[in-house]
C-alpha cells in the first residue's frame, strides 16, 4: 500500500474485509476515545498497513471466500485449493504479454472454447463484448459476507494505450488491436496434432519489440513452465 495513505484511510480499507477490534469499531465510528484507545488504533494501523501491502494477505483474502462458496456449493469441506500461490515479477513487455495471452488462452488450450471470444471467464472475451457487471458484483459479495462494505470506486479492466510514452503510464503500452493479433496468432500455433506450430504470419508488435516468435511462442504456451525454470536457476 502507497506510504501516502492515511490511517484512517488504511482503517477504512481494512474495515472493508474484516470488523476489527473494538477501539477500531469505535474510532471509524466516530465515537470519543480515550488516548490509550488512540494508540491502539494506531498500533492497529500500523499492522493493517503492512497487510494491505502484503501479497500473502491478499491471496489470503482473496481465496478464503472462494473456497467456502465452492465448497457451500459442493456440499464439502476441507482444502480448495491445490497447493500456495506463486508470485512472478513481470519486469518486462514480453513477459507482461506472454503471461496475459496465456491466461487468455487456457480456455482454449483446455478444450473449453474454440476461439478467444468464445471463452468464458477471461479479460479478452470481456474486452471484445463486454457483460461484467462490476458493481453487481461487489453486491453479491456483500451479501455472501465476503466482503462487509464496499465504498471505494469500482475500477474496471485497465485499458490499452496503444503505444509506450516516455510520460507516466497508467494503462498497457499497446494497442488492443495488436494484443487480439497476437493472441490469434498464438492460439493458431496451438496445434494438438503437431505441437509447437508455427503461424504463417506473424503480427507487428512481435517486430517492434524485438520478441523472437520462437521464444514467444514457448513463453506464452508454457508461461508457468518457463517462469519455474527461471525461479529454480535463480534461487540456485
Amino acid at each position: 500500500m502507497p506510504p501516502n495513505r492515511s490511517d484512517d484511510e488504511v482503517l477504512r480499507r481494512w474495515s472493508c474485509l474484516f470488523k476489527g477490534p473494538l477501539p477500531v469499531q469505535r474510532y471509524l465510528a466516530g465515537d470519543p476515545q480515550e488516548s490509550f484507545e488512540l494508540a491502539q488504533v494506531a498500533e492497529f494501523s500500523q499492522c493493517y498497513r503492512r497487510r494491505l501491502a502484503d501479497l500473502s494477505w491478499f491471496m489470503k483474502c482473496l481465496n478464503e471466500p472462494i473456497a467456502r462458496q465452492a465448497n457451500r456449493e459442493d456440499g464439502c469441506t476441507g482444502h480448495f485449493w491445490e497447493a500456495r500461490f506463486k508470485s512472478q515479477a513481470l519486469r518486462t513487455e514480453a513477459a507482461l504479454l506472454s503471461c496475459m495471452a496465456y491466461v487468455d488462452l487456457n480456455p482454449v488450450r483446455a478444450g473449453m472454447a474454440a476461439t478467444p471470444e468464445d471463452s468464458e471467464h477471461t479479460s479478452i472475451r470481456e474486452r471484445i463484448t463486454p457483460r461484467f457487471n462490476l458493481a453487481r458484483a461487489v453486491r453479491e459479495q456483500m451479501q455472501l459476507d465476503a466482503l462487509l462494505r464496499f465504498d471505494g470506486k469500482v475500477k474496471p479492466l485497465l485499458h490499452f494505450e496503444g503505444a509506450c510514452v516516455q510520460a507516466e503510464q497508467t494503462g498497457i503500452p499497446f494497442a488492443f488491436e495488436d494484443y487480439l493479433a497476437l493472441v490469434d496468432y498464438t492460439g493458431r500455433a496451438i496445434d494438438p496434432r503437431k505441437k509447437g506450430a508455427i503461424a504463417s504470419t506473424q503480427p507487428p508488435i512481435l517486430q517492434r519489440l524485438g520478441i523472437n516468435p520462437d521464444h514467444w511462442l514457448d513463453q506464452s504456451t508454457r508461461f508457468e513452465a518457463v517462469y519455474r525454470q527461471q525461479r529454480r536457476r535463480s534461487a540456485a
